[in-house]
């Protein structure tokens, strides 16, 4: 979840690290830090904070030094304060290294090594790996941290450096992204390639290899020191996702983007009439062989496979379950040859959706992982690869990777479909015509945006706000409670609206906002009356609906109607849209940092 930076050229490194840090800041802000080397030894300034306040710690001073390691962190092991911040140095200053990752026996390390005398000056578990590099450190760095790697259980990404060899950065890999380049500006490191612009491509480090970074060479090392030949990943341009181009925040930018999002995920897979997946595919008889669907993510990309679950089951005609990642890890399932068990993650990095990508695959499982980014350590761990084309996401709280990642389970459905004999021609066609306009759609919920703003009042000043829902609605009511909860700081919760009797409705008292989800006919009735159930004990109902349904909640104190759609079984796209307007508006209200909020990141990459 942290950020890992590291330059070595022949310009100062400052700039380079501080930049590629804000960039990266977005998977994690408790604190930050550089460390620098040259000929004199090992300088690092660090502090708790933003990137922001570790500028105001370097301030106007000019430091030359060509070799750098930078770090901006999410806390696991400590108090976000200065001590713990990255990057750690040895007791006798020979390492300096940032890590992300967490280290299991980081405690039972710590032990040892303080019964052979050294002096810990952190609560964290990464000052026990520049401890180790120290004590096995026999004049070769690389020696060092490969018999360091050997004692470490759990992840990491590392970037090291060793006062004695000041020319070169030391990097080590096991659960934890980590990519290396090279180009004009000489040797770079970092966890993500929105660090540094305009890299056309990278080396990705796999786990349990070593690499040694220099001005204009890189050399990879396996775990017994032997040389590995690499090749680097093209990196594809992201046009349209250069900076905030004017909007107030990454997440008002990226919600405007879902429409362009959806469609390019959906239309990238659609020659003529048939769906053509590069990196996934089924026969006819192995679709028909097919005797469960697993739909396995977490946060928001459990929200999408939630709402996705009941479209497959009913077209594709399949049992089919939505499971949080992890979850299904310590859950007994029953996985053979005719399983597929599909992984959605926006990073492809998503620790728990890897290990439960890998316990199927042991299990012999057909896996499929939804990703966003190329080359991620779910796209080459699992049999199939489907990418959506959202773009670079920065806001934490995601928006239009959840809507591409709809717009590839929507497809996956068809496709399921056709080739199990469960879609007619017309009706796979229809399917696919209605696929095509939800960008359409998208849009036209986004015309509320004035609207949710004016809304977003409801909720400034509530302790609890409650979303309920139906079927596909009540999936949407999850996101939308989980987004006006991450970024508005409010208590939310949401519940199958059918459930209120069974204990929720205890709950409701004099005032309390409840946002009514139901853009389906089919359990409208349902609903509205679930509606007069909570106004009936004093509730302050928002009705999320289709404009042709308005009319029919009288009871709400408050409509949202989106544009009528063509597909209710496919609302969950432009239903989102209000949800997330209302959202951003009501942190916006109450001062809240939207596109980085507290205690939050933007890839989970630890467990």
């Amino acid at each position: 979840m942290c950020g890992i930076v590291g330059y070595i050229g022949a310009s100062p490194a400052v700039p380079y690290l501080v930049g590629g840090l804000e960039k990266l800041e977005y998977r994690g802000y408790d604190s930050a830090g550089i460390a620098l080397i040259d000929r004199q030894g090992i300088a690092v300034i660090r502090e708790k904070g933003r990137i922001d306040e570790l500028k105001k710690l370097l301030g106007e001073e000019k430091n030359e030094s060509t070799v750098g390691i930078g770090h901006t962190r999410w806390a696991t092991h400590g108090e976000p304060c200065r001590k713990n911040a990255h990057p750690h140095v040895s007791q006798k200053g020979l390492f300096a290294l940032v890590h992300n990752g967490i280290i299991e026996n980081s405690e039972e390390l710590r032990q040892e090594l303080m019964a052979e005398g050294y002096v810990f000056s952190s609560e964290t578990d990464t000052e026990v790996i520049s401890a180790l590099a120290e004590k096995y450190y026999d004049g070769c760095p690389v020696r060092a941290l490969m018999r360091t790697a050997e004692r470490l259980v759990g992840s990491y990404a590392l970037g090291v450096l060793c006062r004695d060899f000041p020319d070169r950065i030391l990097c080590a890999r096991k659960g934890s992204p980590l990519l290396l380049a090279l180009d004009e500006r000489g040797g770079l490191l970092f966890s993500d390639k929105v660090a540094f612009e305009g890299l056309r491509e990278v080396y990705r480090l796999e786990d349990g290899e070593f690499a040694v970074l220099k001005q204009d060479n890189i050399t990879f090392l396996d775990a017994m020191g032997r040389n590995i030949d690499k090749s680097p990943s093209r990196l594809a341009g992201d046009e349209y996702d250069a900076g905030k181009q004017g909007y107030a925040h990454f997440m008002l930018k990226e919600i405007d983007q879902q429409p362009r999002a959806f469609s390019r995920t959906a239309e990238a897979y659609l020659q003529g009439e048939d769906i053509v997946f590069p990196g996934f595919s089924l026969s006819e008889d192995q679709a028909r062989s097919l005797d469960m669907i697993y739909l396995v993510a977490c946060g928001s990309a459990y929200n999408a496979a939630a709402a996705a679950q009941y479209t497959l089951q009913q077209i594709v005609n399949l049992p089919c379950r939505s499971v949080i990642a992890s979850e299904f890890r310590y859950t007994r399932h029953y996985i053979g040859k005719n399983t597929l068990c599909v992984f959605i993650s926006q990073s492809g990095e998503t620790a728990d959706t890897i290990a439960a990508m890998e316990l199927a695959r042991r299990q012999g499982g057909r896996t499929l992982s939804i990703i966003n980014v190329p080359d991620s350590t779910m796209a080459v761990g699992s049999d199939g690869v489907i990418y959506t084309l959202a773009g670079t996401e920065i806001a934490v709280a995601t928006t239009k990777a959840y809507s591409a990642q709809l717009a590839a389970l929507y497809l996956v459905t068809a496709y399921l479909g056709k080739r199990r004999g469960e879609l007619s021609e017309e009706n796979y066609r229809l399917f696919l015509n209605h696929l095509k306009g939800i960008g359409a759609e998208i849009k036209g919920a986004l015309a509320l945006r004035s609207r949710c703003e004016s809304l977003s009042r409801i909720f400034d000043g509530q302790n609890d706000i409650y979303f309920i829902g139906r079927k596909t609605d009540y999936a949407l009511a999850a996101e939308g409670a989980l987004k006006m909860k991450e970024i508005s700081y409010l208590h939310c919760e949401a519940y199958a609206a059918g459930e209120l009797k069974h204990g929720t409705i205890s709950l409701i008292e004099e005032g309390t906002p409840v946002v009514a989800v139901c853009l389906r006919k089919d359990i409208l009735k349902k609903t509205v009356s679930n509606i007069s159930e909570v106004k009936a004990r004093g509730a302050f109902v928002l009705a999320v609906t289709q404009e042709r349904y308005a009319p029919l909640f009288s009871e709400a104190d408050e409509i949202l109607a989106i544009p009528d759609l063509a597909d209710e079984e496919l609302s969950v796209p432009a239903g989102a849209v209000p949800l997330q307007l209302l959202s951003y508006y009501t942190a916006l209200r109450r001062g809240c940092a939207i596109d980085k909020p507290r205690n939050l990141a933007k890839s989970v990459t630890v467990e």
